[in-house]
This record gives structure tokens, sequence and C-alpha cells, in this order.
């Protein structure tokens, strides 16, 4: 039996220039963080003694006698990919809610794959995990996806990564002082704003939009420098609370379908009650929305917020990660 543990990712800069339309022209680049949530996948060779040969545990539950027979699009392509031709139990656990702007969809292949592989006898690095989790979701699954998401969560921890035009990127950690870290943490929030969305349709806009979008996506690739600037130095740390404000203006130019009037109402509340900053994270449309404030405003933010979920996260450094293996 194999369990992996995968973390989601919190995106502060730079999303939409991890797309191959806009990188593969102009490089790219994001400044991202894993969190304490995960994904956990459980997989182990499922004894022939049952009817079904492959038996999937997530929101639904799936007995089949065929691979072909899955209706979990990553699974079924997953297991083809991974060339799995014994039968398979496998369970899904995750600590928040797909759909919600915190790259669950590629928590969820990475781990998988991560599993798989591990249960063959395999050891995979972060750098094969990740481009292989990307050629899943792109190309098999046709998903219209980024490039940060697998990259983060294969790597975990606080870094830049560079998109170049070849499809090779580039993990930089982000090296600055331990109480700077947690100076920049404690003025996080993370909210839910109680509605979930399908990425993939809001990218699919996105990226349509992406060859009349060249001076917004510019200007958000150079926010990613920008911010580690601010981080780098020993100036007050608002500064990168009012960078988030101004990229969350400049993102929702990129497409219509990024935010909404609920988003927008909600955002405005918690701008009245003292935050500084904030966007949806992901895709847009819904989903998870960081926040950022001073710690003396957060209580009076909670106030206004009344009813709506807020997450208590931490930023972790492992990514993905083989946490329970026993040998076949």
């Amino acid at each position: 039996m194999i369990i992996s543990k995968t973390p989601f990712r919190v995106s502060f800069f730079g999303g939409g220039t991890d797309y191959p339309v806009w990188y593969r022209e102009n490089t790219g680049a994001v400044l991202v963080t894993t969190i304490d949530k995960y994904c956990y996948i459980t997989c182990r060779y499922l004894p022939p003694f049952f009817e079904h040969k492959h038996r999937i545990v997530y929101s639904k539950i799936e007995n089949v006698k065929y691979t072909n027979e899955i209706q979990h699009p990553a699974v079924k392509s997953i297991l083809e990919f991974c060339e799995i031709d014994k039968g398979i139990e496998i369970h899904h656990d995750g600590d928040l809610p797909a759909r919600a702007g915190l790259g669950s969809s590629s928590s969820f292949t990475v781990g998988l794959l991560h599993s798989l592989y591990a249960l063959k006898g395999y050891i995979i690095s972060e750098d094969q995990l990740a481009k292989k989790a990307i050629y899943i979701e792109r190309d098999i699954l046709k998903e219209n996806v980024g490039s940060q998401d697998q990259v983060a969560v294969s790597y975990g921890g606080f870094n830049k990564i560079i998109f170049n035009k070849d499809d090779e990127f580039r993990v930089d950690p982000v090296t600055i002082k331990k109480e700077r870290i947690q100076q920049l943490q404690d003025h996080l929030m993370l909210i839910y704003t109680g509605f979930s969305r399908y990425a993939s349709d809001i990218a699919k806009e996105q990226i349509k939009n992406t060859p009349n979008k060249k001076k917004e996506l510019s200007i958000m690739q150079q926010m990613v420098d920008k911010a580690i600037g601010i981080l780098n130095n020993d100036g007050d740390i608002i500064e990168f609370g009012k960078l988030l404000h101004e990229a969350w203006q400049v993102k929702k130019d990129l497409s219509d379908k990024i935010s909404n009037s609920v988003v927008d109402e909600i955002y405005d509340r918690t701008l009245k009650a003292g935050a500084i900053g904030g966007k949806l994270l992901g895709a847009g449309g819904g989903g998870f929305m960081l926040l950022f404030a001073s710690p003396e405003r957060h209580q009076k933010i909670r106030e206004v917020l009344k009813g709506i979920l807020e997450v208590n996260f931490s930023f972790e450094n492992e990514g993905s990660r083989i946490i329970y293996y026993s040998g076949q």
C-alpha cells in the first residue's frame, strides 16, 4: 500500500504568464507558495477476489472491471499512462474542496502519479513529476491549464518559477528572512466564497484573449520581481498588499469571467473593513479569496464576512511526498 501527500498552492503574482500561449513567445514567471492543506492518495493492488477489477473512491465510488469504464477522467488517463494492468484500489481525501482555486486538480494528478510510480517500485523526481502531470492535464485530458500548479505542488515551498520558451522551467526558492516570511503570513487571510467553478472553462477565454492582453500580462509578470523586492528589503510589508490589489485589478481585465458581482461585493466589504489587497486564487470565478491586511484588522474583516468560512493555513516546504510505503 502507498499513501502520497501533496500540498495545495497559493499563487501571489504572475498567474496567466504560465500558459504556453504566453511563455512560448515571451517567457513567464510566477510567485507561488504551497500551504499545509493537502490531497492524500491511498492506493494498493486489489486482490483478485472481487467481481470488479478496479475500485476508485472519491466523491463517488466506482467499481469497474476495465480501465476504460472508469468515469473519473484523470484516474482513467493516469492508469493508462502508467500502464497499470493489475487491479487497483484508489482512495482520495482532500483537506479542502475541489474547483476552488488552490490547484487541487494538479495536486490530485501529481499525487496519483507519485503513488502509482511508488507502487511500481520507482522513485520519481520533482522535475519528472511536474512534467508528466503537465503532459497528462494538457495533452491527454485537453484541459485549459497553465504550468505553475503542477510545478508548485511537486516541489513545494515558496518559489519563483520561471517558464522558458522551450517549455522548460526553473524553480528558484525565495530566500528571505524567516521573520519576514512569518510577517507576510501573519498578514494573510484565506476565505471561501462559497461557490466553486471549473477553472478550465474560465481559462479557455483568458487563453483566447491572450494576444490582445500583452500589456496586462507583461505588467503581471513584472510584479513577480517587484513583490520579491518588497519582501527582500526592510520596508513596510504593506506594499506587498498594495501590489496584490493592483495585480487583482489588472487580472480582472484579462476576461469578464474572472470576477463577478458577488466576488466584487465580498472584496469591497473587506477593503472597507481594512484589507489592503487581495485576489481570487486560481483562474477566478469563485473558490478561495486571499486577503492581505494588518493583523489588527483581521477581526473586523471577519465580522463583515460573517457566515463566510475562513481557513487558517501556514506555508509548507515539502511538496508531494510518499508518507507511507508497504513493499509488495
